[in-house]
């Protein structure tokens, strides 16, 4: 099946491995982006050969032009580059890979220029999840989940006779690596802690999400929009070892769930050839080598950016634009070492309350809470 990919973000975890994933079933790769890695976006220019690529970073793309000189490939730079990536009239389908808010408004013109979306970027759902999942409706684009607890729910799913039948949906977490600590316990952990993760291999953000238990909190805002659940039909499960990827309770209360080693390249790679299975550069799991699963309800008191998550996508409108629009300023000021670990949740609390009540979401109004939000939080810190 031939296949003409658009990756954007290319050099971050996900990116690396989608190309990993695409070398091995040899489809042809038309635009990468990056952020500011001109090296490693080198690299995979001179590999996949694109017709276009997309550096962030102003200076970067100047840089990389120079690099790239003896070859036809063309280089953009901005917002605007990457845009112009997303909908790259030559590739059929756009892995948006990059991390934070930026990637929404690639996501919106993809969908407007009909290609299929597989989708790693949690923000663009959970900020604009109206936006995106009415647009796609609209344009008849498919949203192809790429997070693995969403595609192990989509995978799941497949074998459904009608949504009606699927009582529940269950994410599974990993607990991180503070994982049977208290809230007071980690006052004091620094950013070094925070970023041992014990399973996955994922950029700084992702992996200070994941010890924080934000991403678990995301990703039920995404998973409400994917799969048009009810709040109250959505559960959350630590299970340490990561092999149960999530699942699906029937109406009979039959459980069906998607396992599989802890590696990304499944869930790309399913979003690539669905609804095909093709053989997979990822290690087969042995069930026996593992010799037990655990499993464990969430701790509130000590991972609240769950409840701040839950909590804006109750009120619903632009609350949950602000709680990720606050995070990703949070996690940027515990990185630097401006802020404790404690103060992320409070923060993103802070922020996702003071949003708008308005329920009219457009993408202007999405723009303007994710700025006031991080601004909200630079303002606290202060």
């Amino acid at each position: 099946m031939e296949k003409n990919i658009s990756i954007l973000g290319s050099t971050g975890s996900i990116g690396v491995q989608s190309l990993d994933v695409c070398r091995m079933h040899g489809y042809k790769i038309k635009c990468l982006t990056a952020n500011s890695n001109v090296e490693l976006m080198e690299r995979q220019a001179r590999e996949f050969k694109p017709e276009l690529v997309c550096m962030m970073s102003e200076k970067s793309a100047e840089e990389l032009k120079t690099r790239l000189a003896d070859t036809s490939i063309k280089v953009t730079a901005g917002l605007s580059g990457l845009i112009e990536c997303a909908v790259y009239k030559n590739a059929d389908t756009v892995i948006n890979s990059v991390v934070g808010m930026i990637g929404l408004q690639p996501t919106l013109e993809a969908i407007k220029a009909k290609k299929t979306i597989a989708l790693a970027n949690k923000e663009t759902l959970v900020a604009g999840g109206h936006l995106v999942t009415n647009l796609a409706k609209e344009y008849g684009v498919a949203i192809l989940p790429v997070d693995s607890e969403h595609s192990a729910i989509f995978q799941a799913m497949q074998g459904s006779p009608s949504k009606s039948a699927v009582k529940k949906i269950i994410l599974t977490a990993s607990g991180g690596p503070f994982f049977g600590k208290t809230f007071a316990e980690l006052e004091n952990v620094t950013a070094a802690d925070a970023l041992k993760h014990p399973n996955w291999n994922m950029g700084a953000k992702i992996t200070i999400d994941s010890a924080t238990m934000m991403n678990k909190g995301l990703e039920f805002i995404e998973a409400k929009w994917l799969f048009d659940m009810k709040n109250e039909d959505i559960e959350i499960v630590i299970h340490r070892e990561s092999v149960v990827h999530s699942a699906i309770v029937y109406q009979d209360n039959s459980m069906i769930a998607q396992l599989g080693v802890p590696d990304m390249r499944i869930p790309i790679q399913y979003a690539l050839t669905y609804p095909e299975r093709l053989p997979s550069p990822v290690k087969p799991l042995s069930l026996a080598d593992y010799g037990k699963l655990t499993f464990f309800e969430p701790n509130y008191d000590t991972f609240k950016c769950i409840n701040v998550c839950k909590r804006a996508i109750e009120m619903g409108g632009l609350h949950p634009a602000a709680a990720n629009g606050a995070n990703e300023e949070s996690v940027r000021l515990f990185l630097d070492g401006k802020i404790k670990f404690t103060d992320i949740a409070y923060l993103n609390e802070e922020a996702m309350l003071k949003a708008s009540d308005n329920k009219e979401i457009t993408l202007e109004g999405v723009l303007e809470t994710d700025r006031a939000a991080r601004e909200c939080v630079r303002e606290a810190v202060k």
